[in-house]
């Protein structure tokens, strides 16, 4: 995909459908019970309504899309965990052994994993092989990836989408799984938000004291002097092919007119870079739970979005959705 055809692609998103949402807005009135006594309920009703066009849409199948990636920082330290960690829990993700896979299997959702960028070959076949490259570069000493890579990256989300939609799926939620994707994820929301390393970096899956500080000075020194306008160089400079790849899911949500679920911080993030690239996207998300990663608010707050619930959750995977 050509930065051209990006561009394309966008423009054929088209905003949720207002008479829909009208026509919804007045049943709601018409039900028996006094008006707005369902609160968020019933804005996730209209809000359904102009996504699928339907008065009284129907949910008949839910699918989280997992997009799992490895990230070249993780040789500065700023992870407690070791990276073979990301090709592990994708290949548990198809087995259903993880906390997001098995709450899906509970529910009756499907999960469908994706190597965007995996450090190493997958001995998995369940695990759908997209990868562009084995993992980023460190992008505290050069960039992730390539403007092309970055674009590659997006079209695997887009191509998620599709196949969703493909798939009768009414639901898309949108997870990840990546070693380091916490800082990666910091530098992209800084870059976006203009805000510093101490504001969006928080300790991930349990990084101490001298590790957060060596994170918080990372996102500052790799974020400096980017442009936020440019959503596809922060992405390429800082991101993840996880995070890109999430960025084209999106997007790809909105263009084939499903509903998306926004995880936790790095889904947020993401969601975020998605809408900054096509503001139409945003009629096309729903928030899941309040994240307990510093910055997931900030994100969210940029967004206008918020979550439903506050369950104190930060496991990630796409376990919100």
């Amino acid at each position: 995909m050509t930065e051209q055809e990006l561009q394309a692609y966008i423009a054929a998103i088209r905003p949720a459908d207002e008479a829909a949402m009208t026509a919804a807005r007045r049943r709601q009135a018409e039900l028996a019970k006094p008006p707005g006594s369902l609160g968020k309920l019933e804005e996730m009703a209209i809000r359904m309504a102009g996504i699928t066009g339907q008065v009284c849409p129907r949910i008949e199948k839910c699918r989280v899309a997992v997009f799992a990636a490895d990230n070249g920082v993780v040789a500065e330290g700023v992870s407690c965990a070791p990276q073979s960690v990301t090709v592990q829990q994708a290949v548990n993700m198809t087995r259903r052994k993880t906390g997001m896979s098995a709450l899906a299997q509970t529910f009756g959702d499907d999960v469908t994993v994706y190597d965007v960028g995996i450090a190493v070959d997958v001995p998995c076949p369940a695990v759908v092989n997209r990868k562009v490259r084995y993992g980023t570069a460190n992008m505290a000493a050069e960039p992730a990836m390539t403007r092309a890579e970055a674009l590659q990256a997006l079209a695997v989300g887009m191509e998620a989408a599709a196949q969703a939609k493909a798939d009768g799926i009414s639901v898309l939620g949108i997870g990840e799984m990546g070693i380091g994707n916490t800082t990666t994820s910091a530098c992209v929301l800084a870059a976006l938000c203009g805000r510093s390393g101490a504001e969006v970096v928080g300790r991930g899956g349990g990084l101490n004291d001298e590790g957060l500080t060596k994170k918080i000075r990372i996102v500052d020194e790799a974020t400096r002097g980017l442009d936020p306008a440019d959503v596809l160089g922060i992405l390429a400079k800082v991101g993840g092919f996880d995070i890109c790849a999430m960025v084209g899911a999106f997007l790809g949500a909105a263009y084939y007119k499903l509903p998306a679920v926004i995880d936790g911080y790095i889904s947020a993030v993401a969601a975020l870079a998605a809408v900054r690239l096509a503001p139409k996207a945003a009629g096309y998300l729903f928030g899941s739970h309040l994240s307990k990663e510093q910055g997931y608010l900030i994100a969210m707050d940029a967004l206008g979005i918020r979550p439903f619930f506050d369950l104190g959750m930060r496991l990630g995977e796409g376990s919100g959705c």
